[in-house]
């Protein structure tokens, strides 16, 4: 009697290649993150005056305008918005706070250790997820999670050339935020189109702006350079927020949240390189160890 024939599995070569160019597509976020927060830091040498909420405005109206011009070209802007549960206004509210926050630590200390801080939001996430979502971390997750602790700890530590302890506050301030932000994604679940969840926070963060104008007033900058810094830098991070939107629907979040740590990595070359910015020795530890354990704690949080 002859037996029955038995076929290996193929691979799905389709998934795998959706995967990779998920990857891909998170690297490019990263590489427009990182010159997105170089040109916000330049901002700041052409013209030293303009406050960096005029920064983020540009950007929100930039990120703004692309998302909804389609829309109104296709009549289709009511699907923006969503079911309104208040969980998309609640993250539209702590990212447009981040936002905020971050573009003025970037004014403050530089591109390269304020990303560095604002990636804790990776640890946040997991160290407020068994309380908001009911997640649990194993005890490896919870080691890496004070390794990374230990780094922003150590990014706080005077080097004796930078003491903004203000504008690291603001950095780390804007990585919790953008925590609370991202636990608000995960609660508005899959009804809700990426499309929809950042429209609220272009709604919140446009509505934020306007309140901080009209207590601080409205001040456009001065030097011709500086309009083209401000959209430069909407394009870039619109561009990137596309990217990255694309990469967690196409790639595995694991390996997503993993390569985005090339962002503060990018960051920091760009600030030795274009503003001479040369960290001291517990910046550097501080951030490699906010890397190393941030990159690993993705794939080891049921472990």
């Amino acid at each position: 009697m002859n037996k029955p024939r038995t076929f290996r599995k193929l691979p799905n070569y389709h998934a795998l290649s959706v995967g990779h160019k998920g990857l891909m597509e998170m690297v490019l976020a990263c590489l427009l993150f990182s010159l997105m927060n170089a040109c916000v830091y330049a901002t700041k040498l052409f013209d030293a005056e303009l406050p960096a909420a005029m920064v983020s405005f540009v950007r929100v109206l930039s990120n703004l305008l692309i998302l909804i011009m389609p829309a109104i070209v296709h009549k289709n802007v009511k699907a923006l918005r969503g079911d309104g549960r208040p969980s998309l206004w609640l993250r539209g509210l702590f990212g447009s706070m981040a936002l905020m926050l971050s573009f003025t630590a970037i004014t403050r200390i530089g591109p390269g250790e304020s990303a560095f801080l604002t990636a804790s939001s990776g640890v946040f996430v997991a160290l407020l997820g068994p309380w908001v979502l009911g997640q649990k971390n194993s005890w490896m997750a919870w080691l890496a999670i004070l390794g990374s602790l230990v780094g922003v700890a150590l990014l706080f530590k005077q080097d004796g050339h930078d003491s903004d302890l203000i504008g690291r506050a603001m950095a780390l301030s804007a990585g919790f935020l953008s925590a609370l932000a991202y636990l608000m994604v995960a609660r508005a679940g899959r009804s809700n189109s990426p499309q929809s969840v950042i429209f609220y926070f272009c709604l919140v963060a446009m509505l934020l702006h306007f309140v901080y104008f009209a207590n601080f007033g409205f001040q456009t900058p001065h030097q011709q350079e500086t309009w083209g810094l401000l959209l430069l830098t909407g394009i870039l991070g619109s561009g990137a927020q596309f990217y990255m939107t694309r990469a967690y629907q196409a790639a595995p979040a694991a390996l997503v949240s993993a390569v985005g740590y090339l962002a503060p990595v990018l960051s920091l070359a760009w600030g030795i390189a274009f503003f001479a910015q040369l960290p001291g020795q517990n910046a550097m530890l501080g951030s490699l160890l906010i890397v190393l354990f941030g990159v690993i704690l993705p794939f080891i949080r049921k472990l």
